[in-house]
């Protein structure tokens, strides 16, 4: 992307991010139960990439190409498969790193050749008993368009069976669906050690069942691939057709979309490597990866831990919050005061409660929720039905092209709608983001209606809520609830016009807004005060947001900035940027607020703070319903000032960001030794402890 200021491309910088998640893996410091986990992090995070952001620059290839226009994406494809490639073997070595970690605790991942006798019979009948009925070979001949037959981001086993001058090949789907990728294997006598088998190398050992039968081969030899597939998909501009019909439509195109990927073990034949090349229809602006004997290595994220405790990370028990259990139900301790739910330090129990509550409760008479992406065995799901069977009015918003969880989505919509729940799926052509809940109840001695607020940074999902980091808001001030009603009745009738003089809303006044409060600091520094801009952002890639950090830094503002994955900006660059600095922290849990500071905090005028549930990106400013939330209680502001305080002190899981992209840890000195999320949850067991007496 071609730009008159500093700016990293997108792809290039999300790449880096997962350089960063690598590191993990490679940190001997980590428990190596975790390091294995991280391993298959990295690897789902690649799939990803690959399925949206890299099929992405290959359109813009093939339209650019239609314009004369394709430089600059072939270049920053060519950019990509280089970095991949570099990347790929870093796995490979932390891999062999890991598993030699994992031998040092007496676990093993055992390959054909380690086998003893009674293990290889015991894996023939569990082979028998539970695997073979899972397996349906491919037979490739001429006519076999693999493109077509193949799954996206499934473990194949390419067989080449050799016959008298003649050469056929078969395909086997590896069931991971059906059985754990990681097979424990029976102990050996006398011996200390705990063996497992990967899915792959017991279908390796059995090969000769599954095709003797039918073929007489003189020898076969199998070598493991995946190829992964374009992610996007058209909608069907049909008048006749119902947006979940469309949705459905739009799924299946995904199953048969082009593929954008080949990896194959580095073993595999040439002969091999062209024969499926050929018949995935790879081009060359296709990205062919040789890689090691496995893939899908997401498997690893669910990497069994055999051994003792210490082997992965010290469970700890999220945390009760005492304005919550102090209170005689939700909506009294809400009245009383705002109260910020931090997750997983806190248990996300408290948000089923309030709609638990709120679906029995004679007072409440409406519930109105956005929903994005929910739990597989969602308890606000039944919540709301249990509403709706009580004579509540409910609406819920679910954005049915949140990614990845469209077909899940379409099958709670139909659920719901099922329930007599009102289903709405948002503004056409905005999805809806935003984090926001609202309940509606009769006031206090028959007075009118009250309301109460959720705003939060992440998804109202109870498995997130336990390993993302999330902010949540729960008010009952008028001037917040009052504009999240509006929020509603913005997505249902977005042709009204709606002022928001409080929250930041997109795409209606959050850029504006923003670009005001950066200029707002500009002035102070150029007045000789103290201009100061905190951001704490998953991703920033906004080029118009960018610039005008950029005239912040140049006018003398500091800003300090903690991205979790893509930042496109470049700190420290003189001239534009030297007063910017960025870190990233890779931890345990996955950062995920989005926090916007702007200020500092004084007696007489206190900073700005927002929590949010927008990236700085096109996308989350100008295409998609997002909700940033100011925090008006002193106290809650400073605990948010202090929790990014303390992650900028990070010296423990903090990555510096800068122009070479090389993720240099932030140096320590002499300072002692910092991580961040440990201490936030050391901080707020103490705040609870005190609250409670």
């Amino acid at each position: 992307m071609s730009k008159s200021f500093p700016y990293i491309e997108k792809e290039l910088s999300w790449l880096s991010f997962n350089e960063r998640v690598l590191q993990e893996a490679a940190d001997k410091t980590v428990p190596v139960i975790e390091r294995a986990r991280f391993l298959g992090i990295f690897s789902n995070n690649m799939d990803e990439f690959f399925r949206v952001r890299v099929a992405d620059v290959r359109r813009r290839i093939v339209i650019g190409s239609q314009s004369g226009d394709a430089n600059a994406a072939r270049e920053t494809l060519t950019k990509i498969h280089n970095k991949v490639l570099e990347l790929q073997e870093e796995f490979d070595e932390i891999y062999s790193e890991v598993l030699k970690a994992l031998a040092r605790h007496r676990i093993y991942l055992v390959e054909e050749h380690e086998l003893t006798d009674d293990q290889i019979a015991w894996l023939r009948r569990y082979f028998k008993d539970k695997l073979l009925r899972y397996i349906a070979p491919i037979i490739i001949s001429d006519d076999t368009d693999l493109s077509h037959v193949l799954k996206d981001d499934l473990t194949y086993l390419i067989t080449e069976m050799h016959f008298a001058g003649d050469v056929r090949y078969a395909a086997i789907e590896i069931p991971t669906d059906e059985a754990s990728r990681f097979v424990s294997l029976p102990k050996i006598k006398g011996v200390k050690r705990k063996d497992f088998i990967l899915l792959d190398n017991i279908i390796r050992v059995c090969i000769d069942e599954i095709y003797r039968p039918f073929f007489e081969y003189d020898s076969c030899a199998s070598y493991s691939m995946k190829m992964t597939r374009d992610a996007e998909y058209g909608l069907a501009d049909d008048i006749d057709q119902s947006l979940v019909e469309q949705m459905s439509e739009g799924l299946k195109q995904r199953l048969t979309a082009k593929p954008v990927r080949f990896v194959h073990d580095r073993e595999m034949p040439r002969a091999m490597i062209e024969m499926v090349g050929r018949r995935l229809g790879m081009s060359n602006i296709d990205t062919v990866v040789p890689g090691g004997r496995y893939h899908n290595f997401r498997d690893f994220m669910s990497f069994p831990n055999p051994g003792r405790d210490y082997l992965e990370h010290e469970k700890i028990s999220a945390l009760n919050c005492h304005a919550f259990e102090s209170a005689p139900n939700i909506f009294e301790a809400i009245r009383k005061q705002d109260i910020l739910l931090h997750y997983p330090y806190y248990k996300f129990r408290y948000f089923t409660e309030f709609l638990r509550q709120a679906a029995f409760d004679p007072q409440v008479v409406d519930i109105k929720i956005c929903v994005y992406r929910l739990a597989k065995r969602s308890r606000i799901v039944k919540s709301l039905i249990d509403a709706v069977e009580n004579g509540k009015s409910v609406t819920v918003h679910i954005e049915l092209a949140a990614r990845f969880d469209e077909e899940a989505n379409i099958e709670w919509a139909k659920a719901l709608t099922d329930a007599n729940v009102k289903v709405e799926f948002g503004i056409a052509g905005l999805k809806t983001h935003s984090k926001i809940c609202l309940i509606t109840r009769h006031g206090i001695d028959g007075g009118g209606r009250e309301s109460f607020a959720c705003i939060g940074t992440g998804n109202f999902n109870e498995k997130t809520a336990k390993t993302y980091t999330d902010y949540a808001l729960f008010t009952a001030d008028e001037r917040l609830t009052h504009e999240v009603a509006d929020v509603f009745q913005f997505i249902e009738h977005s042709y009204r016009d709606y002022q928001f003089q409080h929250l930041l809303v997109s795409p209606k006044n959050t850029r504006n807004i923003l670009i005001d409060l950066i200029d707002r600091e500009v002035e102070k520094s150029n007045k000789g005060k103290v201009g100061q801009i905190s951001l704490k952002v998953n991703n920033l890639d906004d080029p118009q947001t960018i610039k005008k950090l950029y005239e912040a830094s140049q006018a003398g503002v500091k800003i300090h900035i903690i991205v979790r994955g893509i930042c496109s900006l470049v700190p420290g660059v003189k001239g534009a940027s030297e007063n910017i600095q960025v870190i990233s922290i890779i931890d345990r849990y996955l950062e995920h607020p989005r926090v916007f500071i702007f200020g500092k905090d004084k007696k007489d005028k206190p900073a700005q703070v927002y929590i949010a549930s927008c990236d700085l990106m096109v996308r989350n400013l100008d295409l998609r319903v997002e909700v940033s939330v100011p925090i008006y209680s002193d106290k809650l502001r400073k605990r948010i000032i202090d929790n990014f305080d303390l992650q900028w002190s990070d010296t423990t899981k903090a990555r510096v960001i800068n122009e070479a992209q090389s993720n240099p840890y932030k140096p320590r000195g002499n300072k002692r030794k910092i991580r961040s999320q440990m201490i936030t949850y050391s901080n707020y067991k103490k705040l609870e402890s005190k609250a409670s007496g």
